[in-house]
C-alpha cells in the first residue's frame, strides 16, 4: 500500500486509520499539534494508533499518493490551498469535508492547478459506528479512479454519483437541512419541555424510543455542535446559490452552536 496522508485527525480520521489498520502507512498532520494546549494529546493519539504524525503539512504530504482531507468546514478551503503548495503530481486529493459545492469547486481549482487529482467525497452517515462501511458519494473528473482507490484503502461503500465536482457535496448539503435541522428542533423541544416540566409527557406522546432518540441528538449536538454549525453555514451558502432562502437552516446554525457552548 502506498503512503496515505490524513489532514485532520479528529473523530473521522482516527476511526478510519484504526479500522483500516493503516498504522505507519498513514502520515498525519493535525493543526492541534501546533497548539501547546492540545499538542500532547495529539501526539499521544498518534502513538496509540501507530500512525506517523508530523508537525507541518509539507512533511505529511511528502511521497503520499492519496490525501484525505478531514477538517472542519471553515478550514477546508484553506487546507486545500496549503496542500496545493506541496502536493506531488497526480496525487489523489480526497476532499471529505462537509462544505458547499462552490467551496469544493474552489478547492478543486487549487489542487488541480498544482497537478493533483481532486475528488469530491461526501460522507453520508456518522463514522464512529459504520467505520470503513460508512456510505460515501464521490464526484469529479477523477471520481471513478478515486472510488477504486478508496476501495483499496478499505472503504467498501463508495458510490460515484456524477462527473462534476460539487454533485456529491450538493447531495450531502441538501440532506443536512433535514438531518441537522431535526436535531436542532429536538433540542428546542427538549429545552421547552424541561422548562415546562412536561418532558415525560411530550416524549411519550411521540411514541416508543423517543427518550433514547432525544438523548442521542442532544449528546451529538453538545459534542459536535460547533462542527455542525460550521457545516450548516455551508448549507446556507448552498441554498443561497440555488436561490432558496435558508430560513430554517439559519435557525439550525444558531441552535447547534448554542448547544455546543
Amino acid at each position: 500500500m502506498n503512503l496515505i496522508t490524513l489532514i485532520g485527525y479528529g473523530e473521522a480520521g482516527r476511526t478510519f486509520a484504526r479500522a483500516a489498520g493503516w498504522e505507519q502507512q498513514a502520515q498525519v498532520f493535525d493543526i492541534k499539534t501546533t497548539d501547546p494546549s492540545a499538542r500532547q494529546a495529539m501526539l499521544a493519539a498518534y502513538e496509540t494508533d501507530g500512525v506517523s504524525g508530523f508537525d507541518n503539512l509539507e512533511a505529511a504530504v511528502a511521497e503520499s499518493r492519496a490525501i484525505l482531507s478531514l477538517v472542519t468546514a471553515d478550514q477546508a478551503l484553506a487546507v486545500a490551498d496549503n496542500a496545493a503548495r506541496f502536493i506531488m503530481p497526480n496525487t489523489l486529493y480526497f476532499d471529505l469535508n462537509s462544505v458547499a459545492p462552490a467551496t469544493k469547486r474552489a478547492a478543486a481549482a487549487r489542487i488541480e492547478a498544482a497537478g493533483g487529482q481532486y475528488v469530491d467525497v461526501a460522507i453520508m452517515a456518522p463514522v464512529e459506528t459504520a467505520r470503513l462501511a460508512v456510505p460515501m458519494l464521490a464526484s469529479g473528473r477523477k471520481a471513478e479512479e478515486g472510488a477504486a482507490t478508496l476501495n483499496r484503502l478499505g472503504f467498501d461503500h463508495v458510490r460515484v454519483v456524477s462527473g462534476d465536482v460539487g454533485q456529491a457535496s450538493s447531495i450531502k448539503m441538501i440532506r443536512s437541512i433535514y438531518i441537522k435541522g431535526q436535531e436542532a428542533l429536538t433540542a428546542e423541544m427538549m429545552i421547552a419541555a424541561q422548562k415546562a416540566d412536561v418532558v415525560d409527557e411530550v416524549l411519550g406522546s411521540l411514541g416508543d424510543g423517543w427518550d433514547v432518540r432525544a438523548a442521542y441528538s442532544l449528546q451529538r449536538m453538545k459534542t459536535h455542535g460547533q462542527r455542525r454549525a460550521a457545516e450548516m453555514e455551508e448549507v446556507a451558502k448552498t441554498l443561497a446559490a440555488l436561490g432558496v432562502e435558508p430560513t430554517m437552516t439559519n435557525g439550525t446554525i444558531k441552535r447547534q452552536r448554542e448547544m455546543a457552548s
